[in-house]
């Protein structure tokens, strides 16, 4: 299911890119393809509620990996799929990043794989936020923000803007542009770091 390690050149990473159930769930797709224009392997793993939004099977494509949306795809071997997808990841990257799964991993839950992955992974962690505005001001949504952040894990965004719930106001997924660049970066640092 994840990339072998020994496969990859230098400069190709394994980023898993991880979907929530928000509507800017389709902008995914462009996401997966600037990332594989930049040379790396994609391995994208969705929530169910993603599914909702947008298909596994589109994504599959672009990415030219499997898609995970459940621990019940892991059937290929015996060593569990979101284990070897946390190992190999040299980023974790979740865009769009609904308030439910920041809540989920401010507060160490595992009842899915994306959230298994990122309680297991030592990579990297950036998080791509969309949601209504009075979401993420909530006290709770900022306390679980600064309590992800206290772990080192990133955030980029969200912007403000015209919200898809009819809002005028910040939680709009940050350009996907900016994003895939953000993550180039924490790559390239990850590399130093380690090096």
């Amino acid at each position: 299911m994840a990339a072998n390690p020994k496969s990859k050149s230098r400069n190709q990473k394994s980023v898993v890119l991880g979907v929530t159930g928000s509507i800017a769930a389709y902008k995914s797709a462009e996401l997966a393809s600037l990332l594989l224009k930049q040379h790396h392997n994609v391995f994208v793993v969705m929530t169910a509620d993603a599914t909702e939004f947008i298909t596994p099977l589109t994504l599959q494509t672009l990415s030219k990996n499997p898609v995970t949306t459940s621990f019940f795809d892991e059937k290929e071997n015996w060593r569990p799929g979101h284990i070897e997808l946390a190992d190999n990841a040299d980023l974790l990257l979740i865009a769009p990043a609904t308030a439910n799964v920041i809540a989920e991993l401010a507060h160490g839950l595992a009842g899915h794989p994306l959230t298994a992955i990122a309680l297991a992974t030592r990579a990297p962690i950036l998080l791509a936020p969309e949601m209504n505005g009075k979401m993420w001001e909530n006290a709770a949504t900022q306390e679980n923000v600064e309590k992800l952040k206290a772990r080192g894990v990133e955030f980029i965004g969200p912007e403000e803007g015209m919200l898809a719930c009819g809002y005028e106001g910040i939680g709009r997924l940050w350009k996907v542009e900016d994003i895939a660049f953000r993550a180039e970066f924490l790559l390239h640092r990850h590399d130093r770091l380690i090096a």
